[in-house]
């Protein structure tokens, strides 16, 4: 999504710029202005928030860098949108969005931060596999992965309007799902091995990005805190009803596992508590943005554009609606007692964390009720 952001922030400051100077000859660009509307949202089943983010290009006398620094200079006077569900044709239900104040901008760009309003609508998220979650309330039922979705936005008490459609990404699985699969980083001391997490099935995405979140605690004494960060694996362009493999290192596991370790002399020891694979599978529309957005490598700098909204009243508009899926795959270090031969690390591999070459001096021992079978402690199990 910051991506997505990125090529938005840098159209939407292609707009604001007005003043260019070449050879002392001033260029007045102030009478060509058309009014814009700037759209950007995705739909995700996986989310009970849903975001859509609805400014206004500007344009006018002074320093267009200053004007974006003005809280509400992106901003429209009035906006009333919907988002409406069509299942086999037929409107099944609709959603007025409301506007909120978020605080999470990233202040260092050019427009006006940490505060942005957006708008949204509420539902229940879909269960694993795209199971939808029903309520009382028909509208906060989970979005349906069989529907159409449209957006429809009036600007300004009906100066213009603007509209798109999209459908959900759906249909994306991976093998380890399966409750037996587990990271296998190292073979031998100091030997490392990759594993490879297969999407066996795309769904109807067109671009597919893997990452995985590694936590484990740091113990002081009988206290803990949990530390946790992001590995992405990588980001690919896929074909609906593919299968693709994206591969984790052992050697860069065991780098990133001490590099995230808090320089504490009062820690006592470090454990494992698992890992999170997050899938992210996106629409053709939104490949084709991505695509058409990225930063051009050759000496021409045209480029074409594309969106897939409309606007009217000779009026325009730049921006995506567009869908995403996201699918999370938990695996604890260890469930239970009774079930000690699952596991996210394989033994060599929690060896090789607590007493290898690159993460043996950061005190990780193992809590698995496989390393700590009574009088058959292996030598890194903890005390």
């Amino acid at each position: 999504m910051q991506k997505i952001k990125k090529y938005l922030y840098f159209i939407f400051i292609s707009l604001g710029l007005i003043v260019l100077n070449s050879c002392n000859e001033k260029i007045e660009l102030i009478g060509d202005f058309v009014e814009t509307a700037v759209v950007y949202g995705l739909l995700d089943q996986a989310d009970s928030l849903h975001y859509i983010k609805i400014n206004r290009a500007f344009i006018g006398p002074g320093n267009a860098l200053e004007i974006a620094q003005i809280a509400d200079s992106s901003y429209f006077t009035n906006v009333d949108a919907t988002i409406s569900e069509y299942l086999n044709g037929n409107l099944t239900r609709s959603w007025l969005l409301r506007d909120t104040i978020l605080d999470n901008k990233d202040p260092n760009g050019v427009f006006y931060a940490p505060e942005q309003k957006v708008y949204y609508f509420k539902t229940m998220p879909t269960g694993f596999n795209g199971v939808i979650q029903t309520s009382t309330n028909p509208q906060m039922t989970s979005l349906n992965p069989q529907a159409i979705y449209k957006i429809d936005i009036v600007l300004n008490d009906g100066a213009f309007s603007v509209s798109g459609e999209t459908e959900l990404v759906r249909g994306i699985t991976s093998a380890a799902a399966t409750q037996n699969f587990n990271f296998k980083f190292a073979d031998n001391p100091g030997e490392y091995t990759s594993t490879g997490i297969t999407v066996s099935s795309t769904g109807n995405s067109f671009v597919l990005n893997t990452q995985l979140k590694m936590a484990f605690n740091e113990w002081e004494n009988n206290t803990y805190s949990e530390k946790s960060f992001f590995w992405n694996l990588g980001e690919a362009d896929v074909q609906p009803l593919s299968s693709k493999v994206f591969t984790a290192n052992g050697e860069t596991f065991y780098d990133l596992m001490k590099s995230n370790c808090t320089e504490n002399s009062t820690i006592t020891k470090r454990t494992f508590k698992g890992v999170t694979i997050k899938i992210t599978g996106g629409a053709e529309e939104l490949y084709n943005f991505i695509a058409v957005n990225k930063p051009s490598s050759g000496l021409a700098q045209s480029k074409p554009t594309y969106t897939n909204l409309t606007a009217t009243n000779g009026k325009r508009v730049i921006g995506i609606f567009s869908s995403r899926q996201t699918v999370e795959i938990y695996h604890p270090f260890y469930v239970s007692q009774q079930q000690a031969y699952l596991r996210a690390l394989d033994k060599k591999s929690t060896r090789e964390l607590c007493q290898g070459p690159i993460t043996g001096l950061y005190l990780f021992c193992s809590n698995h009720p496989g390393d700590n079978v009574v009088n058959q402690e292996e030598s890194y199990a903890c005390q």
